[in-house]
């Protein structure tokens, strides 16, 4: 009975790190499109370009969250089976403000910098989590 009550726990938690990744992709997607968007910004793309590439960043803060709601859950399940999850997301700040109000070379060149950065903690995350995932999985 206690070996079927472990394997339901290991389930659970597997289920819980293929929520933390389906959000940590769409944060992904929406970070490289922002990125893309970001390039197009910094050849002159203008306030047009500048809106979509900042609604990309947004997009992406949001699966972000959602990402931070379903490592808490992943965490709690951890827990269960006894194994520590370390993670942080952090995806920054954008210098919103700045880049719509002093829009410029600099400026623009300085939010591409943090857009990498975010997608650099974001592809760390899905590695980590993916690690984590196949772990679990030999546990079955």
């Amino acid at each position: 009975m206690e070996e079927e009550r472990r394997k339901q726990e290991v389930e659970e938690a597997i289920a819980a790190a293929n929520r933390v990744l389906m959000n940590l992709r769409q944060a992904e997607t929406a970070l490289s499109s922002a990125g893309s968007w970001g390039i197009w910004d910094m050849l002159g793309g203008g306030m047009f370009t500048t809106w979509i590439k900042h609604s990309r960043i947004d997009d992406a803060r949001t699966s972000l969250e959602e990402a931070r709601r379903s490592l808490r859950s992943l965490r709690r399940e951890l827990m269960d089976i006894d194994i520590p999850a370390d993670f942080k997301i952090d995806i920054g700040e954008f210098l919103n403000f700045a880049d719509y109000f002093f829009d410029g070379l600099i400026i623009d060149w300085m939010v591409q910098a943090k857009i990498r950065e975010a997608s650099d903690n974001v592809s760390e995350a899905i590695r980590r989590v993916e690690m984590l995932r196949t772990r679990l999985h030999e546990m079955l």
